[in-house]
């Protein structure tokens, strides 16, 4: 437990104790998380929470016995480039009152949550800011993005689908079903897209109407799961479908609820089906990878539009362990870099020497000053390099990392490319 001296009035000069929630705390707590984010919800959610609790993972901070101030960890597995997974502390349900902010509630709560995840031996923190400019005081950076589209199916034209994708089948799934088949094929799916978190059954349950405490502003989507030419499950589409009739002609909207597919062609062929939905004249797709290479499966790219709304950075990084998580990914080209990196909360402050082999394996060592840096820059820049979210050269020319030695920068960007961007497709 900790404390925060409040500073102010007299009559406000007492100390905000920061400490672990209880279960039977789950109603007030989840109250303070609701108005936090400027909903009434109230504890309509309680329910759903105490289905995620999880001893000693969720704070509190407690003023004159109410909560102003809440924060929520738990394990999720979070795939590296190159297809290894490793156990990330995920952080949600972060709030201060109004009525607290800037008495350094969010630092205290950080700081002991990340105290916590180090002694665990986790390597990684993440998280979806909701505000930019926050997290990189703590040493988080912009790790995934997704984007979000809205394709005019009747001037998109047909979906370029590779020939190996021919032959297979579509069916509709029940939400039962969806439940028994959707989630070793996500497994699937998410080992081969760097970015991606596993999916716990309290997930699946609110994907598919079964959450506890679920209400009526749930609307069953329509599920069409794609069978690949030998029979075998490989994608998966979940969208909702809403019809505007007018003088018999309908203005259609799919919007895409879920999609995952086992590689490309499978999700070519998801794009089809979407695309050949009886009565529709639009797309809309809201999170989707930043390079996935759907625009240019049409007939017309220009058809497929930004929807103006939801492309942003996604989950942000923080690096706790920078030899344990840089020794879990792959690397592009074989070379050797030393990066000196700041950090004042101190976990990842120091030397490290990135070495790779031609084989695409590589290992991360902490070194001495006695070795020369290569490239110097701070612990929010290596959560977003950790991922290979942004070029090394993107990050230079925006003065975001420097380079020390000549070329080093070029060195650092061949190792770490990749060809595709992280993308991460849920929320937690």
């Amino acid at each position: 437990m900790a404390t925060v001296t409040m500073t102010g009035s007299s009559s406000d000069r007492d100390s905000i104790e920061i400490r672990t929630v209880q279960e039977a705390e789950l109603g007030d707590w989840g109250r303070a998380v609701n108005s936090g984010f400027m909903s009434g919800k109230g504890d309509g959610d309680l329910a759903y929470r105490q289905s995620q609790f999880e001893p000693g993972r969720s704070l509190g901070a407690v003023h004159r016995g109410r909560f102003v101030g809440t924060f929520r960890s738990m394990d999720r597995e979070l795939t590296l480039p190159g297809g290894a997974t490793l156990v990330a502390d995920a952080i949600t349900n972060v709030t201060v009152a109004a009525t607290h902010r800037r008495r350094g509630l969010l630092t205290a709560m950080m700081a002991q949550d990340l105290a916590a995840a180090a002694e665990r031996g986790t390597a990684i923190a993440i998280l979806v800011p909701s505000e930019y400019r926050i997290y990189g005081r703590y040493g988080f950076g912009p790790a995934n993005a997704k984007r979000g589209y809205v394709i005019d199916a009747l001037r998109a034209g047909r979906v370029r689908v590779p020939a190996e994708a021919e032959g297979g089948s579509f069916e509709l799934l029940t939400m039962a079903q969806w439940r028994e088949l959707g989630p070793e094929l996500f497994d699937r799916f998410r080992r081969t897209q760097p970015g991606a978190i596993d999916r716990r059954p309290v997930d699946w349950q609110k994907r598919t109407g079964e959450s506890p405490g679920q209400k009526g502003d749930w609307q069953e989507p329509l599920v069409a799961l794609y069978r690949d030419p030998a029979g075998q499950p490989a994608g998966i589409i979940g969208y909702t479908v809403v019809y505007d009739w007018t003088n018999l002609i309908s203005k259609g909207a799919v919007t895409v609820y879920d999609h995952y597919a086992v590689d490309r062609a499978a999700s070519a062929a998801l794009w089809r089906y979407a695309l050949s939905i009886d009565w529709i004249d639009r797309l809309e797709i809201p999170s989707i990878a930043p390079d996935d290479p759907l625009p240019l499966l049409l007939e017309d790219p220009r058809a497929c539009v930004d929807n103006g709304s939801s492309s942003a950075d996604f989950v942000w990084l923080r690096v706790l362990d920078a030899p344990v998580a840089f020794s879990a990914r792959r690397y592009a080209a074989p070379g050797r870099v030393v990066l000196q990196v700041s950090d004042r909360m101190g976990y990842v402050d120091g030397r490290f020497a990135i070495e790779a082999a031609a084989d695409g394996t590589g290992r991360c060592v902490a070194v001495g000053d006695d070795q020369a840096a290569d490239v110097a820059l701070d612990a929010g820049v290596l959560g977003t390099l950790c991922l290979s979210s942004e070029p090394a050269a993107r990050l230079h020319a925006a003065g975001q990392l420097t380079e020390l030695r000549p070329g080093a920068v070029a060195r650092l960007g061949a190792l770490l490319h990749t060809d595709f961007r992280p993308w991460c497709p849920d929320i937690f």
